[in-house]
């Protein structure tokens, strides 16, 4: 693969005949029809992504959206599903794992010219179907199945600021810490051990 380059990379079509983008067609069948659906992908920037979602969630109509991403794209997809669980409270969360089929175009570099060889000379190109594993998590207002395989209840503590912190002493620099100043006593000076042993 070396003298190749890739060109694209597409979704392969799931199945043969059934329409794409039909409401059984994708790791949910029974989402309302009203629900958003986020489909991240390798370049998409998170805080694009989360502006996005977090309007869409905010209006009365939305109830339900799906954070979808395969490959390289699903620890930015379980990124932006976690970032939102923690502005939003009480959502519930169904997470489906899958493999999807990308078929990815490639085509030949161009050869260093030749003697005798003619200009113009077409690149030959090249189709892999590779399986790269899919995530499709499901966030809902409304409360879910939890027997379902994959539910996750609401946190009960949304939030980095519902949990206490720790208190933050005041002191100068170059003043040591409780523990600092422990540690550094139970070393013994390297002039003292000296004098120890002359005694």
């Amino acid at each position: 693969m070396e003298n190749f380059r890739k060109v694209r990379s597409e979704e392969a079509p799931v199945g043969s005949g059934e329409k794409e983008g039909g409401p059984g067609s994708g790791p949910f069948a029974d989402l309302a029809p009203g629900a958003v659906h986020m489909r991240v992908k390798e370049g998409s920037k998170i805080r694009n992504l989360l502006a996005f979602a977090t309007a869409s969630m905010a209006q009365p109509a939305t109830r339900a959206i799906v954070f979808s991403g395969c490959g390289r794209a699903t620890t930015k997809t379980v990124t932006c599903a976690e970032i939102l669980k923690r502005r939003l409270a009480g959502l519930h969360q169904v997470t489906r794992l899958r493999y999807q089929s990308v078929r990815e175009l490639w085509q030949s570099l161009p050869p260093e010219p030749t003697p005798g060889q003619k200009p113009g000379e077409p690149a030959a190109s090249l189709s892999v179907l590779k399986n790269v594993p899919s995530l499709a998590i499901l966030l809902s207002k409304d409360a879910l199945d939890p027997r379902q395989p994959g539910y996750q209840p609401p946190n009960p503590h949304p939030g980095p600021s519902s949990q206490p912190t720790a208190p933050t002493s005041k002191r100068s620099l170059g003043e040591p810490t409780a523990g600092e100043s422990s540690a550094k006593r139970s070393q013994p000076e390297p002039g003292a051990a000296e004098e120890d042993q002359t005694a």
